[in-house]
């Protein structure tokens, strides 16, 4: 157990006890409260993009697609994953054929992926289902102010990944 620094968002003081492996989510540490809240919500949106033959990774590698051609390094630096791991995004979005990858005629080296018009009519169909605010947005704005939740979690992600 370790003691918990005081904070402003809270009434709990300095002299609190929290468990950070224990089952009260409210005594977590602010990393473990992210990446959970990540997971759950990445599994959401795979039960939601399910319909459409997607997951979440897919999806966002449509969207980023939706701006045209670019290489697999390119797209993986844009949804913050290793090569690797857009790798295996790739692989199976293109047996759904919804990718295609082909080589790029300026560098022998390097293929490009793209968007097949399976692939854009998908990201599309999606993008105007409005799953989007249903699987999260909604449910969030429920239980706090949405815009100001937003404001933080951009700031978050703005400050955190400075090198």
């Amino acid at each position: 157990m370790v003691s918990a620094p005081s904070t402003p968002a809270g009434d709990r003081g300095p002299d609190v006890v929290r468990d950070p492996a224990g089952d009260d989510v409210t005594a977590w540490p602010t990393g473990r409260l992210l990446s959970t809240a990540a997971r759950v919500v990445e599994h959401r949106w795979n039960e939601g993009l399910a319909a459409f033959g997607l997951t979440h990774a897919g999806f966002g590698v449509l969207a980023h697609l939706m701006a045209g051609p670019m290489s697999q390094h390119e797209v993986a630096g844009l949804t913050r994953v290793e090569d690797q791991t857009m790798s295996r995004t790739l692989d199976r979005l293109e047996r759904e054929g919804h990718v295609e990858r082909v080589q790029d005629v300026r560098d022998r080296r390097r293929r490009l992926v793209s968007l097949t018009p399976s692939g854009r009519e998908t990201f599309v169909s999606v993008a105007g289902s409005g799953l989007d605010l249903r699987l999260v947005d909604e449910e969030v704005a429920r239980h706090c102010d949405l815009d100001a939740f937003r404001a933080a979690l951009v700031a978050l992600v703005s400050v955190l990944e400075r090198p």
